[in-house]
């Protein structure tokens, strides 16, 4: 007698969503990790001032990219900084690979550029200058620190008993968090930011 074929899964996108909310529940550690490190140095950012020759190099970056951005209309804005924003997230995770020490690099270096900005902007413009930063991050934020905590997962999990394995599960999960919690996060902030910017807010 032939033997009968298992039925194939069907793939249910609510049930792939829930595992993946499981998924982050079960990151919450590396989560922290990552907004404490991030928070950290975003104060280093805005209370030790640096030299500077450092000061003008952040600000040589943030003109070219405001240079990239001059005369864009509002589609282009949002493309620009969705298509930014995901490659920086998607590097920052994916590159987790190696030990971890990528996404905290870029863990650090996001932290400082924001405290350096913020506190810029006050000596500007006063302390209410953080209100127009502030909408940028709502969304943009929560899905950096999500990227580069999986990213330490997956550096982490390099180290765990039956790693090949282990790696496996915890990369195809990464992934399966990143198209379906991430990007959606990212295509959200990249419509506020692009739109708030378009109009001068």
């Amino acid at each position: 007698m032939a033997k009968r074929k298992k039925p194939k899964k069907k793939f249910s996108l609510k049930k792939e969503y829930q595992n993946s909310l499981n998924f982050l529940k079960e990151s919450k550690k590396f989560i922290w990790i990552v907004i404490g490190i991030f928070l950290a140095f975003a104060l280093i950012g805005f209370f030790i001032p640096v030299p500077d020759v450092i000061s003008k190099q952040i600000f040589e970056f943030i003109k070219e990219i405001f240079g990239k951005t001059e005369n864009m209309s509002q589609g282009q804005l949002i493309k620009f900084i969705f298509l930014n924003n995901i490659q920086g997230s998607f590097l920052g995770m994916v590159f987790g690979v190696f030990l971890g020490i990528f996404p905290v690099i870029s863990t650090i270096a996001n932290g400082y550029l924001l405290g350096f900005v913020a506190n810029f902007a006050i000596q500007e413009n006063g302390i209410f200058s953080l209100w127009r930063i502030l909408p940028h991050g709502i969304f943009e934020l929560p899905a950096v620190f999500i990227s580069f905590a999986l990213g330490l997962r997956i550096g982490a999990s390099i180290f765990s008993k039956k790693k090949f394995r282990k790696f496996n599960e915890t990369f195809i999960s990464c992934l399966k968090v990143f198209v379906l919690i991430i990007i959606p996060l990212l295509i959200i902030a990249a419509i506020i930011e692009g739109t708030l910017i378009f109009l001068g807010a």
